[in-house]
C-alpha cells in the first residue's frame, strides 16, 4: 500500500500509452479516458485518507535511501491538489464528448489530456527538484499537442509565442536547479532545506530564490511575466483552455509555494517582500484587463491572472491564517475556474461568439444556465458563503497579523473588481435585447451544462461545508509552515 501514492501518476500514464494504439475509435478513447480518470480519482481519495490518518506519505524510488533516491511526497497540500487535477480532468473530458469535435478527438486529442493530467499530478507530488522539472516537461509537451489540436490559425500563431516561452523558461529551470545543486550538492528537496540552513551563504541562495521565482513567475504568470497568457489561453477549444485555466498555472503557484516555504526562508526580508509586492501588482494589473475586454474567455482568462495574485499574496505573509487562506483559495480557484470556463463554453456554443456585445437575452430560452453561471460568479468574486469567501478572508486576516494593511485593503477591493467583470458577462449575455442565437439539441446542451453544473454544485458543497474543511486545509498549512514535518517524512531521522 506504501506504493499508493505513486498510482496518480502511473494510471494516467499508462492508459495514455494504451489509447496512442487505437487513436481512430472515438467510442474505445472516451471509454478508456474516462475509465483511466475514474480510477485515479478513487484512488487519490485512498491517498487522501492515507495521510489524513497516517501523516505524510513518503518513497524513495529504486533500493537508494533518501536523499540518493528519487523521493515521491504526498502530504495534505499535493494530495488534495492532485485529487482537484484529477476531477476538472474527469469533468472535462465528459465535457469534450459534445464540443471538442470527432476530428481532435481522433488526433491524439484523451492521451494528450492523461500525459498532461500525469505531469500535473508527478509536479505535485515529487520530492525531487530536477523530477519537478522533468514533470514539467512533460505537462508542457502534453500542452503544445494540445494547444495546436485542430491546426486552426489563431491556434498556430499563438501555441508559437506558447512555446517559445516556455522553452525558454525551461532552459531557465534547469540553469537554476544546475546552480542551486553546485551550491548545495543535492536535489531532495527536504535534504536541500535541511543543508540550506546550515550554508553561510545567504547572498547566493537570494539570487537563487530569485531565479526559481523568475522560473515559476513565468509559469504561473505573475507580474510582469504573465505577458503571454491572454492570448495563448484564449486560442484553444474551451475543454482545453478550462484544462489550461484551471490546472496549468496552479502547478507554478503550488511550485513557488513549495520552494518558498520549505528552503528558501533565509532571508524573508527581501525574498518573501518581493514576492509581496509582485503578487499585488499581479493583482492590479489582471484587475484592469478583466475589466478591459468584452470578450468573455479574456474576461476569465485575466481573473485566473487576479486570483494567483490572491493566492500568491498569502504565500508570502507566512502565518497560519494566510497560508491556510492560500490553500483554501488554491483549490477554490482551480473548481471555480474550471466550472466558469466551461459555463462561458456553453454561451458560446449558444451565440456562436466570445464578444459580449453581440450577445443578449439568453436568460429567456436558457434560464438555468444564466442562475448556474450567476452562482458561479458570486462564488468566484467571494460572496459568502461561496468558496472563495472563506480563502479570501483567510488571507486577508493573515495579512492583517502581518501588518501588511495596505496589500490586505486592495485584495478586498480586488473582489469588487472581480465581481464587476464577471456580472457584465451575465448583464451583456443573459439580459437586454435577444440576439438571434443557434438553439442546441436538448442531448448536445445536456452534455455541455451537466458537467458544468457539477463543477458548480461542487464549489458551493467547497464554499458551505467549510467547516469540515479546516482539518484538511489547516494540515496542508502546518506543512508550509513547519517544513520539519515534510523533511521528517522524506529523511526519516537521517
Amino acid at each position: 500500500m506504501i506504493n499508493l501514492l505513486l498510482f496518480p501518476i502511473l494510471l494516467p500514464f499508462f492508459f495514455a500509452m494504451i489509447l496512442m494504439l487505437f487513436p481512430k475509435k472515438i467510442l474505445a478513447q472516451r471509454t478508456v479516458a474516462s475509465t483511466a480518470l475514474v480510477l485515479t480519482f478513487g484512488v487519490t481519495l485512498v491517498l487522501l485518507y492515507k495521510v489524513k490518518t497516517n501523516g505524510i506519505q513518503a518513497i524513495t524510488l529504486g533500493s537508494w535511501p533518501a536523499p540518493f533516491g528519487i523521493s515521491m511526497v504526498s502530504d495534505m497540500l499535493s494530495v488534495l491538489l492532485v485529487l482537484s487535477s484529477t476531477l476538472i480532468a474527469l469533468l472535462v473530458v465528459w465535457y469534450s464528448f459534445s464540443s471538442i469535435g470527432k476530428d481532435r478527438e481522433s488526433f491524439f486529442y484523451y492521451p494528450g489530456i492523461l500525459f498532461m493530467l500525469t505531469g500535473v499530478n508527478g509536479a505535485f507530488t515529487t520530492g525531487d527538484i530536477f523530477n519537478m522539472f522533468v514533470f514539467f516537461e512533460v505537462l508542457l509537451m502534453s500542452s503544445y499537442l494540445l494547444i495546436v489540436l485542430g491546426g486552426e490559425k489563431g491556434q498556430l500563431r499563438e501555441s508559437i509565442k506558447y512555446i517559445l516561452v516556455n522553452v525558454i523558461s525551461s532552459a531557465l529551470f534547469v540553469v537554476t536547479v544546475a546552480y542551486l545543486y553546485s551550491v548545495i550538492g543535492t536535489l531532495n528537496m527536504a535534504d536541500i532545506s535541511v543543508k540550506i540552513a546550515q550554508i553561510d551563504q545567504p547572498g547566493i541562495i537570494t539570487v537563487i530564490a530569485v531565479l526559481f521565482l523568475l522560473v515559476f513567475g513565468l509559469k504561473g504568470a505573475i507580474f510582469p511575466l504573465y505577458f503571454w497568457l491572454p492570448s495563448s489561453y484564449a486560442a484553444p477549444p474551451i475543454p482545453v483552455l478550462a484544462l489550461f485555466g484551471a490546472l496549468l498555472t496552479k502547478v507554478g503557484v503550488y511550485a513557488i509555494m513549495r520552494t518558498y516555504t520549505l528552503f528558501f526562508t533565509l532571508d524573508q526580508g527581501f525574498t518573501h517582500e518581493m514576492l509581496m509586492i509582485l503578487s499585488i501588482l499581479t493583482i492590479i494589473a489582471g484587475c484592469i484587463g478583466a475589466l478591459a475586454y468584452f470578450d468573455v474567455k479574456k474576461i476569465i482568462i485575466y481573473n485566473i491572472i487576479i486570483a494567483v495574485g490572491v493566492i500568491l499574496f498569502g504565500a508570502s505573509q507566512m502565518n497560519e491564517a494566510a497560508l491556510m487562506g492560500s490553500v483554501f483559495y488554491l483549490i477554490h480557484d482551480i473548481l471555480i475556474k474550471g466550472a466558469l470556463f466551461l459555463l462561458i463554453g456553453v454561451i458560446i456554443a449558444i451565440t456562436g461568439t466570445s464578444d459580449l456585445r453581440k450577445m443578449g437575452g439568453l436568460i429567456k430560452t436558457y434560464p438555468m444556465l444564466g442562475w448556474t453561471y450567476l452562482i458561479a460568479a458570486f462564488g468566484l468574486a467571494g460572496i459568502p458563503p461561496l468558496s472563495g469567501f472563506i480563502g479570501k478572508l483567510l488571507i486577508v486576516q493573515g495579512g492583517f497579523e502581518a501588518g501588511n494593511l495596505w496589500g490586505s485593503i486592495l485584495i478586498l477591493l480586488s473582489s469588487l473588481a472581480v465581481l464587476l467583470s464577471v456580472i457584465r458577462i451575465f448583464i451583456y449575455a443573459f439580459w437586454g435585447e435577444t440576439v438571434e442565437i443557434k438553439p442546441l439539441t436538448r442531448q448536445h446542451y445536456r452534455g455541455l451544462f451537466m458537467p458544468a453544473v457539477i463543477l458548480v454544485a461542487i464549489s458551493v458543497l467547497y464554499g458551505v461545508g467549510s467547516e469540515w474543511l479546516v482539518p484538511y486545509m489547516s494540515d496542508a498549512a502546518s506543512v508550509l509552515l513547519e517544513p520539519a514535518l515534510y523533511i521528517k517524512a522524506v529523511l526519516g531521522g537521517a
